[in-house]
């Protein structure tokens, strides 16, 4: 793609709906002929135009090199269900303080993700639904198609908060067992978790014939350790506190950080189940795009 959505100026946006579609709309107009099955709407063909295509098919690129109308065609299995599955845990508060092109904290990204990829979804047709995830409070809404639908996991999305811990498999079982098959899933988490909670859901949802995308929230502070001086840090689920000197902690903190990344993307990898990372300091469409270069089931 040749340019990308300005974070600072998506920031000052508060029209959700206006976001994702200014998203996936150009994300779309990016990708050309390329193919893929499922969510992206990657296009198999092109076939000339015909009286009653709807206009928005056109590749209008195109027409400009060759002075004709063209559609694309998506190629598709079958109809697919699609879900979004949202950490809301506490620790999905986390932004880089140090980046000052956009307010948007992990949770605030991830909805904004979700939107996007849910409006693609929804324009090919597929089957969308969502679950918010936290111990507090669970919100489901089934999988539905249509742009109405869409309005209403929008809505849904704008409701969930970040609240406690991410929640056991036992409270989420019921939702879990109730995505039917088959599916699309995407995990949209930090994976912040102290006794493999979060992978134990990824595992179950992966054990059926479900295709899991694990999609982990990053941000530059946390991976870089943008700190200096004397630094207080404040965990935000339990709130424990720990006072360090940044020099002295960053090599010790970045080597754990890499040992939880390998051990996370391991335990995943066992299940089938691949783990992308997503930085919210970098502009929406950007991650679209990087998600589906790491699936290399684009073609430029």
């Amino acid at each position: 793609m040749e340019k990308y959505i300005d974070p600072k100026t998506l920031a000052r946006v508060k029209d959700m709906p206006l976001i994702a579609k200014t998203v996936a709309e150009g994300f779309l107009h990016g990708l050309h002929s390329s193919r893929q099955r499922g969510v992206g709407i990657e296009f198999n063909q092109y076939r000339a135009y015909e009286p009653g295509d709807e206009l928005s098919r056109i590749d209008w690129k195109l027409f400009a090199r060759s002075d004709r109308y063209f559609v694309r065609e998506a190629e598709r299995e079958s109809e697919i269900q699609v879900w979004f599955l949202l950490d809301a845990s506490e620790s999905m508060k986390q932004m880089s303080l140090s980046n000052q092109a956009s307010d948007w904290n992990k949770l605030e990204y991830a909805k904004h993700l979700i939107a996007s990829l849910s409006y693609i979804a929804q324009k090919q047709g597929d089957l969308i639904g969502l679950i918010g995830m936290s111990k507090r409070h669970l919100s489901f809404l089934p999988a539905g198609n249509g742009e109405r639908h869409w309005q209403k996991l929008l809505r849904e999305l704008v409701r969930i908060e970040s609240n406690e811990s991410f929640p056991s498999l036992d409270l989420i079982r019921n939702y879990i067992e109730r995505l039917q098959k088959p599916s699309l899933v995407f995990v949209l988490s930090d994976f912040y978790q102290r006794e493999d909670e979060i992978t134990r859901v990824i595992k179950k949802l992966g054990s059926g014939l479900s295709e899991v995308v694990a999609l982990q929230m990053v941000c530059e502070d946390e991976m870089n350790f943008n700190y200096k001086g004397a630094v207080r840090f404040k965990d935000l689920e339990t709130h424990e506190e720990v006072l360090v000197s940044a020099g002295a902690a960053r090599d010790s903190y970045l080597k754990a950080l890499d040992d939880y990344q390998k051990q996370l993307k391991d335990k995943l990898l066992k299940s089938q189940i691949n783990c992308s990372s997503v930085n919210i300091d970098q502009p929406l469409d950007y991650a679209c795009y990087e998600y589906l270069k790491q699936r290399q089931r684009v073609s430029w």
